[in-house]
């Protein structure tokens, strides 16, 4: 339950569709999964985010922190406490000379159609990776040999007693699907890159060539979480599990693609548990196999 005083403060300062209560996240991932989260807020602005945090944990209340909602997965009875979420309202990107500025919400795909108008190089790969920017250093996302480890130049963020902090890049831990912020539980706010000046025929070429890439041989039809598993150390979890023999697997309305077999894909009103059900399959008969163990690259969050 959400606390009436914690419900007025927020309303003193937060727009009203910027403030929702028992809010379906099922609207507000790429899965299109997702029970009722207690409390979903978009904050505007660093100082909103400073308030809000400060107000959770003023009252106790439990706290998750999402951005696009594009690597995870919803348990079917939602999230308990505050969901904050950073979305359009905290989309913005700027370029100053090399470097690129984006709030938190900014789409990946947005940011790097940014730097190539800009004649700027270094995020041509995360042309297609359907996040948020500030999601995109929570994962160190990465694709076609690129990773925003490269690119990352500073990141301010808003810890869970509501104070800014500075980051610089020696100090993000970047690494495989890894960031210092998934050990510490801080908000990234927002994101500073630096990248190099480049060609821009030469950048928007590389664009096109990983979206066709990308389009021919993903599901990006069908609602995802994007890939499902980690790759394993000398594999690759889509060739793993192809070999075995599980494209189209369903459990529910849960699948594994037949496009891609790294992907699961909500094909008919999946439930989690239904997803649920195909990963654990999928682990159970890759590991049987090929004696090889595959882990959820999906954050799965929520209740049972």
């Amino acid at each position: 339950m959400i606390d009436k005083a914690f419900v007025t403060e927020c309303q003193g300062f937060l727009e009203a569709n910027r403030f929702r209560l028992d809010e379906p996240m099922k609207l507000h991932t790429t899965f299109k999964i997702g029970g009722p989260a207690d409390c979903l807020i978009f904050p505007a602005s660093l100082e909103e985010t400073e308030k809000v945090l400060a107000l959770v944990k003023k009252y106790q209340l439990p706290l998750t922190i999402l951005g696009n909602g594009s690597n995870v997965l919803v348990r079917d009875k939602g999230i308990r406490g505050v969901v904050v979420k950073f979305a359009r309202p905290m989309a913005y990107i700027r370029c100053e000379g090399t470097k690129v500025i984006a709030g938190a919400g900014a789409l990946l795909k947005d940011v790097s159609e940014v730097a190539a108008r800009n004649g700027l190089t270094g995020l041509e790969f995360a042309c297609g990776i359907p996040g948020s920017i500030g999601g995109a250093i929570f994962m160190n996302a990465g694709a076609y040999d690129g990773e925003m480890k490269n690119v990352a130049y500073a990141v301010r963020t808003v810890d869970r007693a509501g104070k800014i902090h500075t980051y610089s890049r020696e100090e993000l831990e970047l690494g495989y699907r890894h960031s210092a912020f998934q050990d510490n539980g801080e908000a990234i706010c927002e994101v500073e890159l630096l990248l190099q000046p480049g060609d821009k025929n030469a950048i928007d070429a590389k664009i096109a060539d990983f979206t066709q890439r990308r389009e021919s041989k993903q599901p990006l039809e069908m609602p995802s979480a994007g890939s499902t598993f980690k790759r394993p150390k000398g594999y690759f979890a889509g060739t793993l599990i192809d070999q075995t023999g599980l494209k189209g697997l369903r459990v529910g309305g849960a699948e594994v693609s037949t496009k891609h077999a790294g992907f699961v894909v909500n094909v008919d009103n999946a439930t989690a548990a239904d997803v649920l059900g195909v990963i654990h399959e999928v682990q159970k008969r890759v590991f049987a196999a090929h004696g090889v163990e595959l882990h959820p690259e999906v954050r799965i969050i929520g209740e049972e």
